[in-house]
Order: structure tokens, then sequence, then C-alpha cells
């Protein structure tokens, strides 16, 4: 897999990608489609925060997104497309956003997660510290998180 920099032109693909992640888990079409804006990049995005693409064999295969707010950041979206899930995609985008972070001076991030991520992010090494209201569904609670970063990635 390489790693590369988004470009502007792909923003819907990659909404796309994050949307089609989530639908991964069983969502309806009406979830998803009170999370669509949540879960969109913008130009805007692109250029005010860390993001990083995935790419196989000319395909993508996920993205991710940090906010690179110092010290301490915020994971605002690590998503794999369905038919990588389980490939290491997001172990290695994780990896990235962590020696991002670690680049940026940021010394640790928050997670927002989905209650699907909570053992890839624990397993990563992060500690679920709450929960926290969804940004997109009024009265959903999600899993919150926050990983330190150490000289050494677990």
């Amino acid at each position: 897999m390489i790693l590369r920099a988004p470009k502007p032109s792909e923003c819907e693909l990659l909404s796309d990608l994050c949307l089609r992640s989530k639908a991964h888990w069983g969502y309806d079409a009406a979830f998803l489609s009170a999370c669509r804006e949540e879960l969109s990049l913008t130009e805007d995005s692109l250029q005010n925060s860390q993001i990083v693409v995935g790419e196989i064999d000319g395909q993508i295969s996920g993205v991710a997104q940090l906010e690179p707010t110092v010290p301490m950041g915020a994971l605002e979206k690590l998503f794999v497309a369905p038919e990588f899930i389980g490939q290491g995609v997001g172990r290695l985008l994780f990896d990235w956003v962590v020696i991002t972070a670690r680049e940026t001076g940021i010394t640790s991030f928050t997670i927002d997660g989905d209650p699907n991520s909570v053992a890839f992010y624990v397993k990563m090494g992060a500690i679920q510290t709450g929960s926290t209201p969804s940004g997109s569904i009024k009265g959903r609670m999600l899993p919150q998180f926050r990983y330190d970063i150490r000289s050494v990635h677990a």
C-alpha cells in the first residue's frame, strides 16, 4: 500500500468511501444520510487538516484525517474501503496518524469512534476515556478514546 496526499478532485470519492465503510457495519440508508455531512471531506478540510489516502494497486483503500491542534489533536476520520477491511489498511493509516501527530508536536489525540471500532482502537493502544455525543445522530453516544504519543508505536 502506498500513502499519498489526497487530490482536491477526490473529495467526493473519499466522502463516498467513508460512507461505504460506515455502511459495512449494517447501518441503514436513513442513518447514513444523517451522517453524510460529518463524514464528508471538502477542499477546506484538505487545506486545514492532515489527510492521507491509502492506495493499493491504483485503488483507494482508505483515508485518515488528523486535526493538528497542538498539544492535543483529534483523529477525525479513519475509514477503510469495505473490500480492504481486514487487510492491514487500518493499521497502516493509524501508524501514519501517530507519526504525523508526533511530527506536528501533538502529544496526544482524541478519537470519537463508532461502537464497531472499539476493538480496533484498543488494539492500536488507545484508551477509552468515556463517551461523547454523536455529531450526526441526536441522542446517540459514541465511545471516546485518547491516544498518547509515545516514542515507539505499539
